[in-house]
């Protein structure tokens, strides 16, 4: 267990939040893939103006930050040539919705192995990386972890409104679901 000011992060945390985060993702798709090209690519107004950019967006950042965890230590689940590609946060995936559906399970699934290879020690510790502006970053590595879960939860709280302004019917993001 490690205390970090107030918070108290443990290997289970991430376990539950990885769990939360591959059934969702789950959950989503099932709604997303019921969307039609149209409704896929449709710009609906926010800064990720369509479903595929959020999505490719959510995507691309999960990537990064378990690419960004190989700088940290060893991790099995990450020494795979999967890993090889970089990624641009500006960049779009998906040409279209089917290879969204057939990458994003891939991903989840070395996401939920890389938590079951982290140790309440790990999270104590410091990850190093270069950030996207090229700058030095030293974050605990429990908080890195845990922010990009979060981010993840709240881009499919915005590809839950665009569900909902294309008449699509939702509720994907209940913690309690796994519990």
């Amino acid at each position: 267990m490690i205390m970090r000011g107030e918070m108290i992060m443990q290997k289970e945390t991430i376990a539950l939040m990885m769990k939360y985060n591959k059934a969702a993702n789950e959950n989503m798709n099932n709604v997303i893939k019921t969307l039609s090209p149209g409704e896929w690519e449709k710009p609906l107004g926010g800064y990720f103006p369509s479903v595929r950019s959020l999505c490719s967006h959510i995507y691309i950042c999960d990537f990064n930050y378990l690419r960004r965890s190989k700088n940290f230590r060893s991790f099995t689940a990450l020494n795979n040539p999967f890993f090889d590609t970089e990624y641009s946060n500006k960049q779009t995936l998906f040409e279209d919705l089917g290879e969204y559906l057939s990458k994003r399970p891939d991903l989840d699934n070395k996401m939920s192995a890389f938590a079951d290879e982290l140790t309440d020690a790990d999270l104590g510790g410091i990850l190093k990386y270069t950030g996207p502006g090229g700058n030095p970053v030293e974050r605990n590595f429990g908080g890195i972890i845990l922010h990009f879960l979060n981010h993840g939860t709240h881009h499919r709280g915005m590809i839950s409104v665009y569900l909902e302004m294309l008449g699509k019917e939702n509720d994907f993001n209940s913690l309690a679901r796994v519990l």
